[in-house]
């Protein structure tokens, strides 16, 4: 494949010279201009503010991590912890058992109450990394 540069195309010199713009081919065409496009889409009034993360799909959440992460807002572990999938089953702070298995892809989930809980087990078991990840998560979840 050749690429050629424009301002070295004979054409182009040919029809930017005065003494043969009559002879051009293009001279007789017109633009015509046409009123302007009806707007198709609306941009959201608040442009900083991330989706709902209360009701989201796990595919969604995953592709607003990957932006952030793409952008630098969130490090590679917080990515990492939410790109996981959801497990089964889920403990609560309470101990109750949460059935997880009817989440799929493109169901919505209450992402931010899910990690506050996971949050709240993890500083009362006491594992320090764990806590870390998950206070970022929801950092990130919060803002």
């Amino acid at each position: 494949m050749e690429i050629f540069s424009l301002r070295s195309s004979q054409s182009l010199l040919f029809k930017n010279n005065p003494n043969n713009a009559g002879n051009s081919k293009t001279a007789d065409i017109q633009i015509e201009t046409k009123a302007p496009a009806s707007v198709s889409f609306q941009i959201e009034a608040n442009l900083d503010e991330g989706p709902d993360f209360t009701a989201v799909s796990p595919g969604e959440l995953r592709n607003y991590a990957r932006q952030s992460f793409d952008s630098g807002l969130i490090d590679q572990n917080t990515y990492a912890a939410i790109s996981e999938p959801l497990p089964m089953h889920a403990i609560d702070p309470l101990g109750n058992i949460i059935d997880l298995s009817s989440v799929t892809d493109g169901t919505s989930f209450n992402f931010l109450d899910y990690y506050k809980n996971q949050l709240q087990i993890a500083m009362s078991i006491g594992d320090p990394h764990e806590v870390q990840t998950l206070k970022s998560i929801v950092n990130f979840l919060n803002s």
